[in-house]
């Protein structure tokens, strides 16, 4: 039988509910799972060849040197500091200590991985090697995510005390300012012949940034805006579906898994233009960059078949970009790598000699 390597993975995103860190870690870990080179581990106390961080808890920190001795380390960067500026609202001296405490941990890392290119420049701005940081994209599972038929919707929209036959923006993602959230409650005042729904809540509480506005925004918004709170991941196709777009007007995203899931789906994106998106969308999704331009863009696909047609298309070609076997090649690439690494660092010579073929 031939060797396999062990990979732990550490997380503890599971310990908050309706966020985006938690479904990367889910579809991620089952799509390594299925590399027949590797034994895949969660949350053992054990130490592995590989030892994989999806989240920075300081209980994993204090452990870091001991995993090091037995193998490689990895973290996956889900966020920077100036990200977390915009998410969360937190005392002073508590996001000093925290930012230094996360750049501390990227940096202990054998190597990171991040989901968008364009925050390999960023990660290098605190002091980290380029060499180190590697970009594996997110990926979405189409066993669990797909379109369902249009009968199928609108049962769907029924359920959900929608009305089945009016065009309808759907929304996913936590309740805060960054997301936007305030300004996809505008557009839903400004086109009343629209259903608009906005799946998420507050995940980490009264600390959320702008958790004052938008608690008020929850008890008074359009009739034709619903909030059905944090749905659990098994309903979040169902959610997707009873949609005609994903509409989402946030203001600082790595990869939203969002994207990827509604892409799943079948359905047209539409984005605010930001600066991270080309690297890793290229063409598939529509754009906008304020208020007018995001109201003629739903307009325009909610009255011109043509043109959502079109844009189903872009979003089809992401989906098909990101498929299961492009990203997970890249995982087993990434991971082998890091093996050969650990053979050389041990013993440079004849262990390298021993090392399976399958592996050099």
């Amino acid at each position: 039988m031939n060797k396999k390597y062990t990979i732990n993975m550490r997380s503890g995103a599971s310990a908050v509910e309706g966020h985006g860190v938690l479904s990367a870690y889910y579809e991620m870990v089952n799509l390594v799972k299925e590399l027949e080179d590797f034994e895949i581990h969660e949350n053992s106390f054990g130490c592995a060849d590989i030892t994989h961080y999806h989240t920075v808890n300081p209980s994993y920190f204090l452990g870091i040197p001991w995993m090091k001795m037995k193998g490689k380390t990895v973290g996956y960067v889900h966020f920077l500091p100036e990200t977390v500026d915009d998410s969360l609202h937190l005392p002073k001296l508590a996001r000093k200590i925290f930012y230094r405490y996360l750049i501390l941990f990227y940096k202990s890392m054998d190597r990171l991985v991040t989901v968008n290119p364009y925050f390999i420049e960023k990660l290098e701005a605190y002091g980290i090697e380029k060499d180190k940081i590697t970009y594996i994209p997110n990926y979405v599972s189409s066993k669990e995510f797909y379109p369902l038929s249009s009968e199928e919707k609108k049962a769907l929209r029924i359920s959900y005390g929608l009305d089945p036959n009016r065009f309808t923006v759907v929304c996913a993602g936590q309740l805060q300012t960054r997301k936007g959230v305030i300004d996809f409650a505008d557009l839903a005042g400004n086109l009343p012949k629209v259903q608009f729904v906005w799946a998420g809540g507050f995940s980490f509480g009264k600390i959320t940034e702008g958790y004052t506005e938008i608690s008020q925004l929850l008890q008074s918004h359009p009739e034709n805006l619903f909030f059905p709170g944090i749905l659990p991941r098994e309903k979040m196709n169902d959610f997707y579906n009873l949609g005609d777009v994903m509409f989402l007007p946030s203001y600082g995203e790595l990869f939203p898994m969002t994207i990827l899931e509604a892409m799943c789906c079948g359905l047209p994106i539409l984005l605010r233009d930001l600066d991270i998106y080309p690297k890793i969308l290229f063409d598939f999704y529509l754009k906008a960059e304020d208020q007018t331009g995001f109201q003629q863009e739903l307009l325009r696909l909610s009255q011109d078949p043509v043109y959502y047609s079109q844009a189903k298309e872009k979003s089809a070609k992401g989906h098909d970009f990101y498929n299961e076997a492009h990203v997970q090649t890249m995982w087993e690439n990434f991971y082998k790598d890091l093996i050969r690494e650990k053979v050389l660092d041990c013993h440079p010579g004849w262990l390298q000699a021993l090392m399976p073929a399958k592996m050099k």
